[in-house]
């Protein structure tokens, strides 16, 4: 291991330790240099991967402060949009809309989604940014027979909310998919991935209340802001 990497897994311990608290400033780079023996070379590079790893970030001082680690709770159970949850817990949080298009369901997307092939689809695609960290990417296929028109307005703001209030579908429940998977391409670009090898991802059929089946999503979780949680009832007799 080179020095600037040992130098960051030994400031990585201490701020998992919680000796920098969050929003505590790290000593600076020559307080640094002089500890650790090192020059301010090997120092800026350990902090590099710091900020890489988003566990610090620069004051416009440039003083180095411990970011905030927080983690949201995401209920597995519930049938929960994501705007109500960012209202549920109070998150600051933006939408991106990255595309928006129709498509025609070939063979491999009939397998992933559930839909038939040849039916017609939207694809959204979306960012979520919570504390400017882009932390989710959701991929929604919305069944044209049920959704003929949508805008990029609406998909930065609620489908949901267009969907039941305007529309007036009546969304009953979903089947969902819980996986830990290697990161993509497509993380790698949209998501702050940090040092994680891994994101979480949750696939979910949707279905309205005739049974019938209206959207397919997948949203990629990096894993280091949520927690999924999960309520069970014991069944008796």
């Amino acid at each position: 291991m080179k020095k600037y990497q040992a130098i960051y897994k030994d400031l990585e311990n201490k701020i998992n330790q919680g000796d920098y608290p969050a929003e505590s400033p790290l000593p600076s780079e020559q307080e640094l240099t002089k500890q650790y023996g090192v020059s301010r070379d090997t120092i800026r590079r350990a902090l590099g991967l710091l900020e890489k790893a988003k566990l610090i970030h620069k004051s416009q001082g440039r003083v180095s402060l411990v970011r905030r680690q927080e983690h949201f709770n995401f209920p597995v159970s519930n049938l929960t949009s994501y705007q109500e949850l960012v209202s549920q817990l109070g998150m600051n949080s933006k939408t991106r809309v990255l595309s928006l298009h129709r498509l025609l369901v070939d063979a491999p997307l009939a397998q992933l989604t559930g839909f038939q092939k040849g039916q017609q689809v939207w694809r959204i695609q979306r960012q979520r940014i919570v504390d400017g960290s882009a932390c989710v990417l959701d991929t929604d296929y919305l069944l044209c027979d049920f959704v003929r028109t949508i805008s990029r307005d609406i998909a930065q703001q609620s489908i949901y909310d267009y969907l039941e209030g305007e529309l007036g579908l009546a969304i009953a429940y979903a089947q969902k998919e819980i996986t830990i998977e290697a990161i993509r391409e497509t993380d790698k670009v949209w998501l702050d991935i940090g040092n994680e090898r891994h994101v979480v991802s949750v696939k979910s059929k949707v279905y309205l209340a005739n049974r019938a089946q209206f959207q397919f999503t997948e949203s990629r979780h990096v894993l280091e802001r949520f927690h999924f949680v999960d309520y069970a009832r014991r069944k008796k007799g």
